[in-house]
């Protein structure tokens, strides 16, 4: 699960509205960003961009359940929102701890099922212009194939290219791809580690049979997000794929709506982007990361063939919020 903009697209935002004071605001609800056309990221300035994440309360962030097989405490956990370049650390950036980490009983690396973690943060962050939560779609809700959405990341723009500094926050829009679909082009020279079929029923497809446009390396947990009438509903979390920006082979991303009620068992009412009975509903994401500290130098495989390296102090994770 990663987010490879080999075809990088536009930024959503501009440097120049990182200048705005910081403001305190009262909830607008879920997916109805005040700055139009703005995705705002978060990152540890002194770390590694790890993975992604999106805010879908004041305290709850989801995830990909890969981006935790690391053994790590939980306490040594962070999620920094508000940040748009990783070099350039944003004075509106709110860094918050995380007191729990739920990742779901029925995740499996060998068959990337389930691939979804949902993090507590230890108080509930203040929304501002720049921190707002994305919504949850509803149990029926989706979006007809070849719906154009949107992902964003810090992640690799290519398999073997890392995103320069100042290191912006990217995006790239994917159409979705009907699940026969995709394992078709799956099914075209399958690789044995994969097999044939591979994108079950809780897994949504999005990207282009031709490739170039894709998530990549750096962008796992990520959103993948769709407008619906000006609310961006999280429809998908980066998951896995075979390669980036392969032709044949889309991004897979976990699908939202087969997880509305595990969310809602650990969310709860208290959240003010989620309102029962499982009214989510995708909206602008704001991004956020989460690090860990490392000690030394450590690589893993990812899902995939995607492979990580951290060398600095501090690995961080990348959250969507």
């Amino acid at each position: 699960s990663t987010l490879n903009l080999v075809a990088l697209i536009s930024l959503l935002g501009t440097p120049d509205s990182l200048l705005l004071p910081c403001q305190c605001c009262s909830p607008p609800g879920c997916g109805q960003p005040r700055i139009s056309g703005r995705i705002v990221g978060g990152a540890d300035h002194n770390g590694q961009h790890f993975c992604g994440g999106s805010l879908i309360s004041a305290q709850w962030v989801a995830s990909a359940a890969h981006c935790f097989q690391l053994s790590a405490l939980v306490s040594s956990y962070h999620v920094n929102l508000g940040e748009y370049q990783l070099s350039n650390p944003s004075r509106c950036r709110i860094s918050s701890p995380v007191s729990q980490i739920f990742v779901h009983p029925n995740y499996s690396s060998t068959w990337k099922s389930a691939d979804i973690a949902l993090l507590q943060l230890t108080e509930p962050v203040q929304y501002t212009n720049e921190i707002l939560p994305i919504c949850l779609p509803g149990p029926s809700h989706s979006f007809p194939d070849n719906h154009m959405c949107w992902v964003t990341g810090w992640g690799r723009i290519d398999s073997e290219v890392s995103l320069p500094p100042p290191k912006t926050l990217q995006e790239v829009q994917v159409q979705l791809i009907d699940t026969a679909a995709c394992n078709a082009l799956y099914n075209i020279d399958p690789a044995m580690n994969i097999g044939r079929d591979p994108v079950k029923p809780d897994m949504i497809c999005a990207s282009y049979a031709e490739g170039q446009r894709d998530s990549c390396q750096g962008d796992s947990g990520g959103p993948l997000a769709c407008d619906h009438n000006g609310t961006w509903f999280l429809m998908g979390i980066v998951s896995w794929g075979e390669g980036c920006g392969q032709p044949n082979r889309p991004g897979v991303y976990v699908r939202m709506v087969a997880y509305g009620e595990w969310i809602w068992e650990h969310v709860g009412s208290g959240s003010q982007a989620i309102s029962p009975p499982l009214v989510f509903t995708p909206q602008l994401l704001l991004l956020a990361c989460i690090y860990i500290p490392a000690s030394g130098n450590f690589h893993y495989m990812h899902l995939t063939k995607w492979v990580f390296t951290h060398e600095s102090s501090c690995s961080k994770m990348s959250v969507s919020l």
